[in-house]
């Protein structure tokens, strides 16, 4: 499908706070009690000095002996974010080995390797967006050109593969995969882009792969690395997909029902992408004058008065609700996925954060009604 021009001057949307611009901002997590309220995965003093070793392993795996390769490449990585997927990678070795104590090396660079593809797919993500801005500082693509973005972006990406290789076949042919996934997820976006026919079964397919398989790699990583079992490994691979689906879906929502100063960032930035999220195809599948009235507002690049009466008819419909059930199911399979591993203190920690995802997004959409 041909995507249309879209406005240059709207970020792509990022999970990242204003008032946190830098380590040890990592942790934050926006969907607790309110924008900037530490993960329950911070609780043991031990993971904040753990994420300070994945923060100075990301320098260093980004320094070149080109200056300006590594100024670019390390943009986004000086600008901060609250590196959820190492978050994960760390948490899930500490549930296997039911320890709180300093994370193996290997631990942390595959924490390092998952970061490292996040931050790439954002560089790719800024190009195809002609953002302008993300994380609060200017697009890599905006401070020099979207061929710089790209090349930076590729640059990511191959040192997570080469740092994937140094942790053992399994490791560096599971982040390939998932490489492939995220990119399948963004194309299935891509070619949905302003279609109002978009089935939520190919809305999910796309969140698997662009967003949810990321967490559940990282998960699966921090599992491997510290030799656990295989029915441990699967467990929190399971957990980690799930948790990324709620995850994707409770950030849809909020970009229909939060304001900017709630969640740092643009609001209403889908529709004028053209991405229409659960929220919003539930509303169309649902039939009736607004149905009718939301279809008709939508197909094309709206202005800033539709994207306003669209976010509103979307948060009178019932189906933001609907939306965040949805994401609790997810949160709930992927709890129950732990099975034992959730009484571990780390296991105890990855489920009230999962939880507090789900329960901290109706708190805010409910703010914002």
């Amino acid at each position: 499908m041909y995507r249309p021009h879209r406005a240059s001057h709207v970020a792509r949307r990022t999970l990242c706070h204003p008032e946190s611009p830098g380590f040890p901002a990592p942790g934050g997590f926006p969907y607790a009690s309110g924008v900037g309220t530490p993960s329950p995965l911070l609780r043991e003093p031990v993971v904040t000095a753990d994420l300070a070793r994945v923060e100075a392993a990301l320098a260093a795996s980004v320094a070149d002996e080109d200056p300006f390769l590594t100024e670019v490449v390390s943009h986004l990585l000086n600008a901060g974010g609250k590196r959820g997927r190492p978050l994960f990678c760390l948490a899930a070795a500490a549930t296997c080995t039911d320890h709180l104590g300093p994370a193996p090396e290997p631990v942390v660079m595959g924490g390092v390797s998952v970061e490292l593809v996040h931050l790439g797919s954002l560089y790719h993500d800024d190009v195809m967006d002609e953002a302008d801005t993300r994380r609060q500082v200017e697009s890599v693509n905006a401070r020099w050109d979207n061929l710089t973005a790209i090349l930076a972006g590729d640059y990511l990406l191959a040192k997570a593969s080469e740092i994937a290789a140094d942790l053992g076949t399994e490791v560096a042919g599971l982040l390939a995969r998932t490489i492939s996934r995220l990119c399948a997820g963004q194309v299935s976006e891509l070619r949905s882009a302003f279609d109002t026919a978009r089935t939520e079964d190919a809305y999910l397919q796309s969140i698997e792969g662009k967003t949810a398989a990321l967490f559940a790699t990282a998960s699966r990583i921090g599992a491997l690395t510290v030799g656990a079992p295989r029915p441990e490994v699967e467990a929190l691979t399971s957990f980690g997909l799930g948790y990324g689906m709620a995850f994707q879906i409770v950030d849809d929502v909020l970009d229909i029902t939060a304001s900017p100063d709630q969640i740092g960032k643009p609001t209403g930035h889908d529709l004028v992408e053209g991405v229409y999220t659960l929220p919003v195809l539930r509303c169309l599948a649902a039939g009736g004058p607004t149905a009718g009235k939301l279809t008709r507002m939508l197909g094309a690049v709206p202005d800033d008065a539709t994207v306003a009466e669209a976010r509103a008819l979307v948060r009178d419909s019932g189906q933001v609700e609907s939306a965040l059930d949805t994401a609790a199911g997810y949160v709930d399979a992927a709890c129950a996925a732990l099975g034992p591993l959730a009484g571990s203190a780390a296991g105890t920690a990855m489920v009230d954060h999962a939880r507090s995802l789900v329960a901290g997004g109706r708190a805010m959409a409910a703010s914002a009604a």
